[in-house]
């Protein structure tokens, strides 16, 4: 009988090579951008590991957005991103992400292009349409939900969205409250995020405070991240600036802010970025219920 971390190795390496399939198929140019940069994207959740006097890439977004910047239309890469501290059944602090960019894009056009590659996925692994993981059928069947954050808030969650935010406890209630029930019979696209909880994205033409921002749920498990890109150098310094008095508050490093990248906004078209975690999306086609049986070795075991 087949060792089952070798038969999720083996069904991993699929899933990554489908995903090119996909991507090069589609007409996008495959890319590879540095690791290691002198300056990352301040946010205020997520903590970059030193590198040398640089850090380690907590994900390849300004690089990739200045290729879109500097020209290239549409853009994938599948690489190595890393995050301190970040350890759990579904976190490693090295982690594999899919991440990928299209000008004339918006978020909507990226919801559509998940379902597109998920599905692509399980028909290359010759799977029905029927998604078993950790005892859910989950129908991939699209269109899949949308599901907006108040909307969430008020079906699931003790308080409201906005008082959530008021008490800082936000991202709390997210992945206690509100997390385990999304997508358990289908996928659900979670949409319009507080304009607070979206530092990178474009607002919402004609609502105020809310950003054209989603995450992808199957099976409780948060896939990816997306959004319609904001291409407002000076809006972009100010939220910069909001992330880093966060970051500052907290005691953590306060690095240099990603000046090429602020000066490449100006040049960057209405686009859509989303980045997907690898891991992750192996966890739920090998019916996973920890990260570490996808991934060859886990940090304790190096």
């Amino acid at each position: 009988m087949k060792n089952p971390k070798l038969a999720n190795l083996e069904r991993r390496a699929a899933i990554v090579h489908l995903i090119r399939e996909f991507f090069s198929g589609g007409g996008y140019l495959e890319v590879e951008t540095p690791v290691r940069i002198p300056a990352p994207l301040p946010e205020a959740h997520i903590e970059p590991i030193p590198a040398d006097g640089w850090v380690l890439q907590p994900s390849p977004e300004l690089c990739m957005k200045r290729l879109v910047a500097a020209g290239c239309e549409k853009i994938f890469q599948i690489c190595k991103c890393f995050r301190k501290a970040e350890r759990g059944r579904r976190h490693l602090p090295e982690m594999t992400m899919l991440e990928w960019y299209a000008a004339g894009q918006t978020y909507v056009d990226l919801m559509a292009c998940c379902e597109d590659l998920i599905r692509f996925t399980t028909r290359g692994l010759g799977m029905a349409g029927i998604l078993s993981y950790q005892g859910l059928a989950v129908d991939l069947s699209p269109p899949w939900p949308r599901l907006t954050v108040a909307d969430a808030f008020r079906r699931f969650a003790s308080v409201s969205a906005q008082e959530a935010l008021a008490r800082g406890r936000f991202d709390e209630i997210m992945g206690i409250e509100i997390e385990p029930n999304l997508g358990r019979e289908r996928p659900v696209f979670l949409i319009d995020y507080p304009a607070k909880k979206a530092s990178l994205a474009r607002l919402k033409p004609g609502v105020p405070g809310l950003a054209e921002r989603f995450e992808l749920y199957i099976g409780g498990i948060e896939l990816c991240n997306g959004f319609s890109e904001l291409n407002d150098g000076g809006e972009q310094r100010r939220r910069f600036a909001a992330e880093r008095e966060m970051i500052r508050k907290r005691g953590a490093a306060v690095y240099p802010l990603p000046e090429k990248f602020l000066a490449a906004l100006e040049h960057l078209p209405p686009c859509a970025g989303n980045a997907l975690g690898v891991d992750r999306l192996a966890m739920l086609f090998c019916d996973a219920a920890t990260i570490d049986e996808v991934v060859a070795f886990t940090p304790e075991q190096l």
